[in-house]
């Protein structure tokens, strides 16, 4: 029986994605300057108003409204049109604490990595499968690819009298062995002027973005439902219309809705935060093992204790397509794959500044990222279940 599966992303002046775009910029600006400064900042839009609050432990300097107006800029807004009000403060002594001084260091574990806490408690997800080159679900990689071709025909002239808030939601339909077979609908919401007809945005988008998003996948046909502002009209948009908040797109930052997602979000807070780094260290072993063809469809769950270096619980899941039992692959990845917060921030490099690029359209799927590279991983993790699948051999 064939299955529908649904998923949407937004530009980069959706309210919400414009909050999380700032928290990142905040971010930073001051990791440019201090990589081991603690940060996490929430934003709101409002009208012309933005509003940052949060904590920031840091040597840096902070400049948040010089942060807030890049990130404007970024995002297709004229920066002086905004008032900025920041309310932010240290972060608590107590999380400090427990960040800087495991529980595990505090009973006398001397062992790598494990000074370092996790700076939350909570569950992070990662997931992979095959049905595209960037091992995330299809939907959601075409949702995806709309938003960035509008954002570019916008910045581009290629589409005129069009606004940097829009949105996309992709159907495909799959048939009874989990393939993708058909895009079955397409909705795209975009922002633009008054003057703007709409019988001509519908052509331009349809030509000009959905299909050539679309095509290298599956292509858009005359039985795909196209719907270009189904409500008829969006010319007022942005925070003026609808307010943003940050982390309220997490489904659009990871796996569309399409795998589990917990913890919390992403943007604005430093990789101390098991919320960033835990679920990039999820992304990185679920990818591995999924490009390493021990499976077709892969997710991993990791949960912290705040204080606590090593994960209380790691599992992963291959929905029965796994070339291996699950425990076995657990047993492999936990041997190959580091999981206290310090490790992780380490390998994958996570106090360099960078996080405003991935702040719009998605964390994850993009090449060259140091949780997306499974190159290095992948033999160590063969060996490993190979390992583990003779040692268990043995002990029958």
């Amino acid at each position: 029986m064939s299955v529908l599966k649904t998923a949407e992303a937004v530009c980069v002046g959706h309210p919400d994605k414009l909050c999380d775009l700032v928290a990142d910029q905040i971010l930073d600006d001051i990791l440019y300057e201090d990589s081991n400064a603690r940060v996490a900042v929430e934003v709101m839009a409002t009208g012309r108003r933005i509003i940052v609050t949060g904590e920031i432990t840091t040597k840096a300097r902070v400049r948040v409204r010089d942060s807030v107006r890049t990130a404007l800029s970024a995002a297709g807004y004229k920066p002086w049109g905004f008032l900025v009000y920041v309310w932010v403060r240290h972060q608590s002594q107590d999380i400090g604490d427990g960040v800087s001084t495991s529980l595990e260091a505090r009973h006398g574990d001397e062992s790598a990595y494990s000074l370092q806490g996790a700076g939350d408690q909570g569950t992070v997800y990662g997931y992979a499968c095959t049905e595209t080159p960037e091992r995330l679900p299809l939907p959601l990689v075409l949702a995806h690819r709309i938003c960035k071709r509008l954002d570019a025909a916008r910045e581009q002239g290629a589409i005129k009298g069009i606004f940097s808030d829009g949105k996309a939601q992709v159907s495909v339909r799959y048939d009874d062995t989990g393939k993708p077979q058909a895009i079955e609908c397409v909705v795209v919401s975009v922002q633009h002027s008054e003057l703007k007809d709409s019988d001509e945005l519908r052509r331009e988008i349809t030509s000009a973005i959905i299909g050539p998003a679309c095509q290298p996948y599956l292509p858009v046909t005359d039985a795909t439902v196209i719907l270009v502002n189904s409500s008829g009209r969006f010319v007022e948009g942005g925070p003026k219309a609808d307010i943003g908040l940050t982390g309220r797109k997490l489904m659009v930052d990871t796996h569309g809705g399409l795998a589990a997602h917990g913890a919390g979000a992403f943007s604005g807070k430093d990789p101390s935060k098991v919320d960033r780094s835990g679920a990039y260290m999820a992304r990185l072993i679920a990818k591995t093992i999924v490009d390493a063809r021990l499976a077709e469809e892969c997710q991993v769950g990791v949960s912290y204790a705040i204080g606590k270096a090593d994960p209380v619980a790691f599992t992963i899941d291959t929905f029965g397509t796994g070339q291996h039992p699950d425990w076995l692959l657990t047993d492999a990845a936990r041997a190959v794959f580091p999981l206290r917060p310090a490790a992780i921030i380490d390998l994958l490099r996570l106090r360099a500044p960078g996080y405003a690029n991935y702040s719009t359209y998605g964390h994850l799927g993009y090449l060259g990222r140091t949780w997306e590279d499974t190159f290095s991983h992948i033999e160590s993790l063969r060996k490993a279940v190979t390992t583990h699948a003779g040692q268990t051999h043995a002990h029958q």
